[in-house]
């Protein structure tokens, strides 16, 4: 049986862990070629000779706008155009009432966030125009719905990734390439690693939160849909 996504190319920010590293393996075990993006160049390297063949690990710090254009570039030559899947996944949390936040801090969270999907969009998007197809899936987030104490920087930046992909989609509509926005609620990944949920009242306990693994087959069913069917939005909540 051909696999799903067999000669199609996808490219996945934050690929070195967490749902990116999970969104990884899901595109490449249905076939397609997949460049992951992280910039934490060694344990990216470990991860796709992990995945084999069809991962190709692209160093890549999303704060870095040089280096945004440098691996879009690099995409662009290895896979002889736009990318078939755009999977924005790379995030940046941390939690600190307003006051406590940091101006370095709030740029560095929206730049990762916000500023470096629409980046990679902008990098991207003509090419998949000019062909008449491509799929683009924000990873969203319950914070770009409903705010929380001490989730200034994020929620900013998860809404403000809500509006990009609302005001993409109805640029697409009927260009042939589609955009969805796939927002989890709590998911067990290392970016709770010092935050230390189990212990903080309020909080999701890590066991029943989603999984990463989870998160990514929800995108693998989302770019499998037929090309004449675009999924807008799916909110994800722990069954």
């Amino acid at each position: 049986m051909t696999a799903a996504l067999a000669g199609r190319t996808a490219v996945v920010t934050g690929a070195s862990r967490g749902i990116g590293l999970a969104t990884a393996r899901a595109l490449a075990a249905a076939g397609a070629r997949v460049a992951m993006l992280a910039r934490s160049a060694d344990i990216l390297a470990r991860e796709a000779a992990a995945i084999g063949e069809r991962a190709m690990p692209v160093p890549c710090d999303v704060t870095r706008r040089d280096q945004i254009a440098d691996a879009a570039e690099r995409v662009v030559m290895q896979h002889g155009g736009a990318p078939d899947i755009l999977v924005n996944s790379a995030g940046a949390f941390q939690l600190a009432r307003i006051e406590e936040t940091s101006a370095a801090t709030f740029t560095e969270i929206l730049d990762v966030n916000l500023v470096a999907p629409f980046l990679f969009l902008r990098a991207f998007l003509g090419g998949m125009r000019e062909r008449g197809s491509g799929h683009i899936v924000t990873i969203g987030s319950i914070a770009d719905r409903a705010t929380f104490p001490e989730n200034g920087a994020y929620a900013a930046s998860k809404f403000g990734a809500r509006a990009l992909h609302e005001v993409i989609r109805g640029e697409l509509r009927g260009s042939g390439v589609r955009a969805t926005l796939v927002s989890p609620g709590p998911v067990d990944t290392a970016l709770w690693d010092s935050i230390g949920p189990d212990a903080r009242a309020g909080f999701t306990p890590r066991a029943a939160m989603l999984g990463a693994d989870a998160v990514a087959d929800v995108v693998l069913f989302v770019v499998t849909r037929s090309r004449e069917v675009n999924v807008d939005e799916l909110r994800l909540s722990r069954s």
